[in-house]
């Protein structure tokens, strides 16, 4: 399961993502969103999950908490529509 952060601290690291959702199970993939001229986070990222149970207990137990001095959003990840105009894996809404 595709897993959208938001809201987080622009100091935030990859590496601090990963460790907070292993303690919920195994993580397929983690990415920290940057921005391409700065290097820095652009405050959200994506992590996938391959179990959905794991999956759906890191968002319930990691949504609207303050990571970082940050209250942060945990979400799943949106299925694209052919022919809409919604993808959540692009840019997150604000």
């Amino acid at each position: 399961m595709k897993i959208l952060m938001r809201n987080l601290s622009r100091d935030t690291t990859e590496a601090e993502l990963l460790t907070l959702f292993k303690k919920y199970g195994d993580v397929q993939y983690c990415k920290l969103v940057t921005d391409k001229a700065t290097g820095k986070s652009k405050g959200f990222g994506f992590v996938e999950m391959p179990r959905a149970g794991e999956a759906k207990a890191a968002i319930k137990g990691l949504n609207f908490q303050d990571i970082s001095g940050n209250r942060i959003r945990v979400k799943k990840v949106a299925k694209h529509k052919e022919g809409t105009a919604e993808n959540n894996s692009e840019e997150p809404d604000a």
